[in-house]
């Protein structure tokens, strides 16, 4: 048993690995195509955030693995292949919920990491990155790294959720999580500033807390930064254009 329990978190060490290289590296490559020399002398940053998200890809591949395995050889979690498991309405909603609690997780874990004590001890290891690049968005402290790793494998064990949405859970996470240490906006300017934009993150959101530190906290969304008065807006170096301020 404790073979196959080490056999599966290797696997998933390995596959947030190559998830992590194959996607920061595409988004590095299309930051080079669309902002050449956007990263320009930040080769040194660059290795050591590559080094960081490579110890934390085993971190958050460690607990994944052993739910992975725990879900396909003994039942533990509330993951489910069978469509008629659950109602359809379900899935677009657990979609939801498990980002709703991501996000909410990740806000305050977020918060407690910017105390000093925290600051000084993990969180600094993130904000070295100035400015952040694609190859930021895993690049944690250990400790961290800890922090981020256990919610999704810990959220499969009460809330039931059908493998292929878990599968858009973790796309999304990725994606999200590289786009928003970008350094430049990516996403349209209609959307940016759209009524569904001023609810969601993206870089121009989250340049700002690297900017300043203590605001934009949020992962996914601006609901709890905004609830708590620490939403400070888009960083204006970094917003897309407002279409409202646009000659017509």
């Amino acid at each position: 048993m404790l073979a196959a329990v080490l056999a599966s978190a290797l696997a998933m060490t390995t596959i947030v690995a190559v998830r992590y290289l194959v996607t920061s590296g595409l988004f590095a490559w299309a930051t080079g195509k669309v902002r050449p020399g956007h990263y320009a002398g930040l080769d040194a940053q660059i290795r050591r955030e590559i080094g960081w998200s490579l110890a934390s890809a085993a971190i958050y591949g460690v607990p994944a693995g052993v739910v992975v395995w725990g879900w396909r050889q003994q039942g533990w979690t509330r993951i489910y292949t069978d469509l008629a498991d659950y109602p359809l309405w379900w899935l677009p909603v657990s979609l939801l919920v498990y980002l709703f609690l991501h996000d909410t997780w990740f806000y305050w874990t977020h918060r407690l990491m910017h105390r000093p004590k925290w600051f000084r001890i993990a969180h600094a290891v993130h904000h070295a990155s100035r400015p952040p690049t694609a190859w930021a968005a895993m690049s944690f402290h250990p400790i961290e790294a800890l922090t981020g790793a256990l919610v999704i494998p810990a959220l499969v064990f009460f809330v039931p959720i059908h493998v292929g949405v878990l599968g858009l859970v973790l796309a999304i996470m990725t994606v999200m999580g590289v786009t928003n240490h970008m350094g430049w906006e990516m996403f349209p300017r209609a959307l940016v500033h759209s009524r569904a934009g001023n609810w969601l993150i993206t870089a121009s959101h989250h340049q700002r807390h690297h900017d300043e530190y203590r605001c934009n906290y949020g992962l996914y969304f601006r609901f709890w930064d905004r609830l708590c008065n620490t939403d400070k807006g888009l960083a204006a170096t970094k917003a897309a254009p407002n279409p409202a301020a646009s000659p017509s």
